[in-house]
């Protein structure tokens, strides 16, 4: 079977994170659509997800706005969670997605919000 550029992308991404994540720290996978965006904060130890937000939940759904705004958004929100759960320190997936636009955005939102990554 032949693996596309995309998965491998994605391999490759996620193998240099979990090399160099010692257990200290958590992971956020981000992953987004042609109007959507999501986002997880996950265990690798116990492979579970311990928070989550994303742009298709109810309140989100009824906004209208632009992408860009709807993914600060749901950042705000993800730190928000983050920070009552006590979670400070996390590892940046950015899976097959390249660090520019709407991705950057997210990430740059949650640095301004106590996320260290």
């Amino acid at each position: 079977m032949k693996l596309t550029a995309a998965i491998r992308r994605k391999f490759r991404v996620r193998n240099k994170l979990k090399k160099i994540s010692k257990g200290d720290r958590l992971r956020l996978s981000i992953s987004r659509s042609t109007k959507n965006i999501s986002a997880q904060i996950i265990d690798d130890k116990s492979h579970a997800t311990i928070l989550s937000a994303s742009s298709n939940e109810k309140e989100m759904r009824s906004m209208k706005k632009n992408k860009t705004d709807i993914s600060v958004l749901v950042a705000e929100k993800l730190a928000k969670k983050a920070q009552e759960k006590k979670i400070s320190k996390i590892y940046f997936d950015r899976g097959i997605y390249k660090y520019h636009g709407r991705v950057k955005v997210f990430a740059e939102t949650l640095r301004k919000n106590g996320m260290k990554f």
